[in-house]
């Protein structure tokens, strides 16, 4: 069965977990498209991606109008796409999950400062417990990973 993880962000933001979360996709020998809410935040993560550290470098494309870089191991985009052919899909700013096909994992990353945000994740967590291994990450008071469901 496919794991779809929930990750509550509350004391580090998006900028600061994605690109952690995509080394370690990476390291895993995983290939990762990242499906983010707007066109305007997939050119905030691009940026973003590329500026995160001074001693690390994260390999990634964007698919815009649905043209890719498919030798890209992470891939950014505000559509369905899997150009990549990834085996992990990450959910973020307001993507939420769908019964998906072909993917060994799919994370879905919400900000647990917007309420809205906060509901919509209640509502995947109902609309697919039943289809996927779900699990519940909240981060701690110093940005750590603690498993709640």
């Amino acid at each position: 069965m496919t794991d779809l993880l929930f990750y509550h962000l509350e004391t580090r933001p998006l900028e600061k977990v994605l690109p952690t979360l995509l080394e370690k996709t990476l390291e895993r020998g995983w290939r990762a498209v990242v499906e983010v809410g707007s066109r305007e935040r997939v050119e905030a993560l691009d940026a973003a991606l590329w500026t995160y550290s001074d001693d690390s470098f994260l390999p990634h494309g964007v698919a815009m109008g649905g043209d890719a870089d498919a030798a890209q191991p992470v891939i950014l985009t505000d559509g369905r796409q899997n150009p990549n052919a990834a085996s992990v899909r990450f959910f973020v700013d307001r993507a939420t999950p769908r019964a998906e096909q072909g993917y060994d994992r799919l994370v879905y990353i919400f900000n647990g400062h917007d309420p809205d945000a906060v509901i919509e994740a209640r509502g995947v967590w109902r609309a697919l417990r039943e289809t996927y291994s779900v699990t519940y990450w909240q981060q701690d008071a110093e940005g750590r990973w603690s498993k709640r469901a």
